[in-house]
């Protein structure tokens, strides 16, 4: 049996998730959409490292519309949903007999509309309950759900309606491991597609020269143990967190400035970072005096052949990896928590020209 699901993600990395179900080989991609992956699969709950979460497809109808005299069509959902087989599923998904004693709703919507997320979760919500014969705990008061409360999840994007019920009791993008967190600290599944585009092998040198709370090294490390992995940071606070973050991986956290590492010339395969020129976190030491010595420091540990992939915040910021004899390879606008940063993958100019001439060379030949 196939059946079908839903992924959320970050908008942007929604190409990032559909090749992650594929290349594991979950299942299927039927669809994408804003923020959406749907597939099908015939294994148990996927645990997908770059999406926030996965649902089971309940129901889908034409989107109600911007006002909030349309809400009440919402309730078509709960009629159009066939409740005792997804419940079937999720237990049988999560190999776990849960026990479901109420459910709340979480809605979203694109457009400017003249009711909110919880007007629309207070119109599904009742009437899935009714259907199923248990509480519903709205939202709109900011009290976490009792125990035992199933999430549901309804969006509204211009032209559909769907619903879809969680598989897991927690959201996906909610990692065991983050004990620790300090400011700027990066989304988990963002930095899994981030560690994804590095492609890094067996035996690689990875480095994050402002690692933070270590969560790009610690997602790279969960994807290729087998690499070995450097952190740096020059707050005490951050490499503290780090390390107990990655307390059981193969990750090295130091104390050191992002502008002189530890480390010989061209020692480093990869580069993952998400450099502290956002509004979170703010550069500090050598970089803060003078930023065009981090972009130096990174050309110096990084390998001939070596490539990074980094989290900028504007196209602009891209003049210092040009000046430095660093080309984009690939270039991938996001939106997380209201900024829209890039995601840029990065090589020696030199490399970035003979992938550019094997691609020529493949085409001609192809062609």
């Amino acid at each position: 049996m196939h059946t079908p699901l839903v992924a959320r993600c970050v908008r942007g990395l929604e190409s990032a998730v559909a090749a992650e179900v594929l290349s594991s080989g979950l299942g299927v991609v039927t669809d994408l959409r804003h923020r959406e992956v749907h597939f099908r699969t015939s294994r148990p709950a996927p645990q997908l490292r770059t999406a926030d979460d996965v649902f089971l497809f309940a129901a889908e109808r034409p989107d109600v519309g911007t006002t909030k005299h349309d809400l009440h069509a919402l309730a078509e959902l709960a009629e159009l949903t066939d409740a005792d087989r997804l419940l079937s599923l999720r237990r049988a998904l999560t190999k776990t007999p849960h026990r479901l004693t109420g459910i709340d709703v979480s809605a979203s919507f694109l457009g400017r509309r003249t009711f909110s997320r919880y007007d629309a979760e207070d119109v599904i919500g009742p009437a899935l309950a009714r259907q199923l014969g248990v509480p519903y705990h709205s939202r709109r008061t900011g009290a976490a759900s009792p125990p035992g409360h199933w999430g549901w999840r309804l969006t509204l994007d211009g032209t559909r309606a769907t619903l879809m019920l969680r598989i897991n009791d927690r959201p996906l993008h909610r990692r065991a491991y983050k004990r620790h967190t300090i400011p700027g600290t990066l989304h988990p599944p963002l930095a899994a597609a981030m560690a994804a585009m590095a492609d890094i092998r067996p035996g690689h040198v990875v480095l994050d020269p402002c690692c933070g709370a270590g969560t790009l090294l610690i997602e790279a490390a969960l994807a290729q143990p087998e690499a070995r992995f450097h952190g740096f940071d020059l707050s005490p606070d951050a490499v503290t967190a780090a390390r107990a973050n990655a307390v059981d991986l193969p990750v090295g956290i130091r104390r050191s400035d992002a502008a002189r590492l530890p480390l010989p010339d061209g020692e480093v395969d990869r580069v993952l970072c998400n450099p502290p020129w956002g509004s979170q976190a703010h550069a500090r030491g050598l970089v803060a005096a003078d930023p065009t010595r981090w972009w130096t420091e990174l050309r110096r540990v990084l390998a001939p052949d070596g490539t990074a992939v980094l989290l900028l915040p504007d196209p602009d910021t891209l003049a210092g990896a040009l000046r430095h004899d660093l080309t984009p390879l690939h270039i991938q606008r996001i939106r997380v928590s209201g900024a829209q940063p890039y995601i840029v993958h990065l090589a020696s100019t030199d490399r970035a020209r003979r992938r550019r001439a094997t691609s020529q060379a493949s085409g001609g030949a192809a062609g």
